[in-house]
């Protein structure tokens, strides 16, 4: 069964937030500053107080998350993802943090990415996922994983969007067989321990490049609550992306939506 032309819309949508999630340019549009001048910025080493920071937040802020997740979701009649509210908390924990410095950053993250979870299940709720099923959750949790590239000599093949799926296969399928027998458990259960480090990962690269980004002087100046912004409504198009993918999956068979998906990926460029 072939998708129809509204469908394959909505596939060339979901592979335009996936396959080209730059930060760079998010920011660029916000401060006026020119794309290259940012992704050079970004793509300078951080120091190491930065990696340190990211190191121990990630970690603590993806625990955290998948701790909580089942504890505070609750499902809710079908409706339209409401991305504003949670766009407006994030801006305001990172305001908040900016007044602080990096320091702030193993406190303030985990409660951005709490934040980001919940817009996240959210616009998973809206796509047609119930927001009390595990594998609905962990799906939500991969999200963390999608939209980074450490350099642009990275594979394609391990960061494209289905690429991110078939590395973290493992990881999620031996998590979700761990949560359906035990609940959440232990965060010290093996299965955990292997997901939180997939993830962590893979969601400290744009941590990084928001941490980066908040030592531009220009960004700097205006605070933590705009890099906030942009960071949660990256994260957000990451998720509308792969859940209009499940959607149509769930329709279609997920074989003849990667197919799909991939015809897309060699007609269309890579602008990342």
């Amino acid at each position: 069964m072939d998708l129809t032309r509204s469908e394959l819309a909505t596939l060339k949508d979901a592979y335009t937030k996936l396959e080209n999630p730059s930060l760079a340019i998010r920011i660029s549009s916000a401060v006026g500053m020119p794309v290259e001048a940012v992704t050079r910025e970004l793509g300078k080493r951080a120091p190491d107080a930065v990696v340190e920071a990211v190191s121990q937040s990630t970690h603590k802020a993806i625990e955290f998350v998948l701790q909580s997740s089942m504890r505070s979701i609750r499902a809710n009649e079908q409706a339209p993802a409401s991305p504003r509210l949670h766009t407006a908390a994030a801006m305001t924990t990172g305001a908040v943090a900016g007044f602080f410095g990096l320091e702030t950053l193993i406190v303030e993250l985990p409660l951005t990415t709490g934040i980001m979870f919940r817009s996240i299940a959210d616009i998973a709720r809206a796509e047609g996922e119930s927001p009390q099923d595990p594998e609905t959750i962990l799906n939500c949790m991969q999200v963390f994983a999608m939209g980074s590239r450490a350099s642009e000599k990275d594979d394609a093949a391990e960061t494209s969007y289905y690429g991110v799926r078939v590395a973290m296969s493992k990881a999620l399928t031996d998590a979700l067989q761990y949560v359906v027998s035990h609940g959440m458990g232990s965060k010290s259960a093996p299965a955990l321990v292997r997901l939180i480090s997939a993830l962590a990962s893979r969601f400290g690269v744009v941590v990084t490049q928001k941490a980066m980004a908040q030592t531009i002087p220009v960004i700097g100046a205006i605070g933590g609550g705009l890099v906030n912004t942009i960071f949660i409504s990256h994260f957000q198009d990451m998720a509308r992306g792969h859940f209009a993918i499940r959607r149509l999956e769930r329709e279609y068979g997920a074989d003849v939506v990667e197919a799909a998906y991939l015809q897309l990926q060699s007609d269309l460029p890579d602008k990342r």
